[in-house]
């Protein structure tokens, strides 16, 4: 007998999980056995995951995520619950709602974002962690993973439109060394080149004071257009949900971009430090 009971995404750490693998499939037009006859499991086991009653593995996310084209939303909500990466405390929850955004507002400073880094520069990032003693080698790999998973939902239908300022100190720090980042440089290149959901904008070291931020900010919109807030310290994130405070970081943003070079000046400027790096 199929399981219709409904659960709060918010109940549980696997509830967004089962809550997104039934709506996935109710799109797809499947029904519970139809769905685990096409990933190759008992139909208890979609039953289960959809009511976040019992973990399911890694495998079935990725056969699911395969099976349904929810382009690793589901292995990307499977390493959350797990936290398998070790994530930083507020993070997990904060991807959560990334993962189901309709605009992204990015502010960065000193590093391309996660969403954006090649693999090889998001192993060198995570190389230099496990040199600090930040994570082990493991916890390195899943994060590699969990990030390269991540990136994946620019590619859901609709994509969420992504508005990235990117503070100068991103482009110029060599993370990786120059064939690294000359190579990280041309992905950002393409990416704002090649999708019109992508607005990218450099905010340069002359822009002084007028730079909105001290430090990296993320505002998303999500749902019945609900806007929330995410930022970090050195140990944790936070995910800000009072909205006088979003209002706030909203309005700094939009000053922000205001006062920016504009997104053809912005990608001359992406450019030109790649030239310098591989000419």
């Amino acid at each position: 007998m199929v399981n219709i009971r409904e659960i709060d995404p918010e109940s549980s750490r696997w509830a967004p999980f089962g809550v997104l693998l039934r709506r996935s499939r109710q799109a797809a037009g499947l029904t519970q056995g139809q769905l685990a006859r096409r990933i190759g499991c008992h139909p208890s086991t979609i039953s289960v995951a959809e009511t976040a009653t019992k973990q399911v593995s890694r495998r079935f996310a990725e056969k699911a995520d395969e099976v349904l084209g929810t382009h690793g939303s589901l292995t990307l909500m499977w390493l959350q619950a797990s936290n398998s990466a070790g994530l930083a405390e507020g993070f997990a929850e904060f991807t959560k709602h990334e993962t189901q955004a309709t605009e992204i507002r990015l502010f960065e400073i000193g590093l391309i974002p996660g969403l954006f880094q090649t693999r090889a520069y998001a192993e060198a990032e995570l190389a230099g962690a496990v040199d600090l003693g930040e994570v082990t080698a493991d916890q390195a790999e899943e994060r590699l993973n969990f990030r390269m998973a991540r990136q994946k939902f620019l590619e859901r239908t609709p994509p969420p439109l992504v508005f990235v300022a990117l503070d100068e100190s991103a482009l110029r720090w060599r993370l990786g060394g120059p064939a690294v980042m000359a190579e990280q440089l041309q992905r950002l290149e393409d990416l704002a080149e090649g999708l019109p959901n992508v607005l990218v904008q450099v905010v340069p070291f002359t822009m002084g004071v007028h730079r909105s931020f001290r430090s990296a900010v993320t505002l998303l919109t999500v749902g019945d257009n609900t806007q929330l807030g995410y930022t970090e310290t050195l140990h944790r994130g936070f995910l800000e949900r009072d909205r006088a405070t979003v209002v706030t970081w909203r309005r700094r943003y939009d000053r922000l971009q205001v006062d920016a070079p504009p997104r053809a000046e912005s990608l001359a400027m992406i450019r030109s430090i790649r030239k310098e790096l591989a000419p």
